[in-house]
């Protein structure tokens, strides 16, 4: 059965346009869920809300949105007020820019969705689209309303499709700066770095997503299996604490199990002081002009 569309509407690039639809990419549904019940009846437990102050229950049609100008006082919104607040949708990605693949900044990437065309007539146009950007290595920057929102989407080739990504925007994205400030820099080379990327060279793979283990949801799985056929639940010990290593040994130890290290050098790790310039911020997205 094919599967249902989240939006449908039209990929618009210069004058070139055809009819499109927008399909789940990933999707957190088939995961294990569980409900919250009674533990004394078995009955499943409700939410209520209630007022803060009085601890009354709160009928929906007086509950109200509100903004928090100061501690405790609110600004009320009325549902046809913030409905108003919604810009209208013309069904339309609408291509704004094209940026190459090497510019992207991955953390600025929401949600994915995949996006196909709903129609023959549409097949042509499309196919163009996306051979044009596959032969550039490039993405499409396209801006539409989505689900009451104005959102920036990123379209790339993928398979015989395309891949519509949405994005966050600048303010939601942290700068990276106050994570990393207190790295210090080292540098690396000699038998240390040689080691590491020997390691790194003899586990090399392929990124093939079908082996990744989602060991908690096959342990919650297995524990639902278990209390159906009412056998013993077994508690797993506590994990052993890490003991603290030489970062060499280690080095060695894991290197000599993967296969013959390579030959020592005598160039040791070296701090150096910190520029005193600022740290460059990482580079971003490209934002459509």
């Amino acid at each position: 059965m094919a599967p249902r569309a989240n939006w449908k509407g039209y990929l618009k690039v210069g004058e070139l346009t055809c009819a499109v639809a927008l399909y789940t990419a990933a999707s957190t549904s088939d995961r294990i869920a569980f409900h919250t019940l009674n533990r004394e009846t078995g009955n499943r437990v409700r939410r209520e809300f209630v007022d803060s102050e009085t601890f009354k229950p709160v009928e929906r049609d007086d509950q109200v949105k509100g903004y928090e100008v100061t501690d405790g006082d609110y600004i009320m919104l009325e549902a046809d007020e913030v409905a108003a607040a919604v810009p209208e949708s013309d069904k339309t990605l609408d291509v704004e820019a094209f940026v190459a693949n090497a510019d992207i900044d991955d953390v600025y990437f929401d949600k994915p969705y995949y996006l196909a065309p709903t129609d023959k007539a549409a097949h042509e146009v499309f196919c163009l689209i996306r051979e044009a950007l596959r032969a550039k290595k490039s993405a499409a920057i396209a801006n539409t309303v989505l689900f009451r929102r104005v959102r920036t989407v990123l379209i790339r080739p993928h398979g015989d499709g395309l891949i519509a990504s949405t994005l966050n925007f600048d303010y939601e994205v942290r700068s990276a700066d106050e994570a990393f400030e207190d790295m210090p820099e080292l540098e690396l080379k000699g038998e240390m770095l040689d080691l590491a990327t020997h390691i790194i060279g003899t586990k090399k793979g392929k990124f093939d997503p079908s082996k990744f283990d989602d060991r908690y949801e096959d342990a919650l799985a297995e524990l639902v299996k278990a209390k159906l056929e009412g056998r013993k639940i077994e508690r797993k010990p506590e994990p052993a604490k890490d003991k603290v290593v030489d970062l060499m040994d280690a080095l060695r130890q894991s290197a000599g199990a993967l296969g013959k290290p390579p030959a020592k050098s005598k160039a040791k790790a070296k701090p150096t002081k910190k520029p005193a310039e600022a740290k460059a911020k990482p580079a971003r997205a490209k934002k459509a002009s």
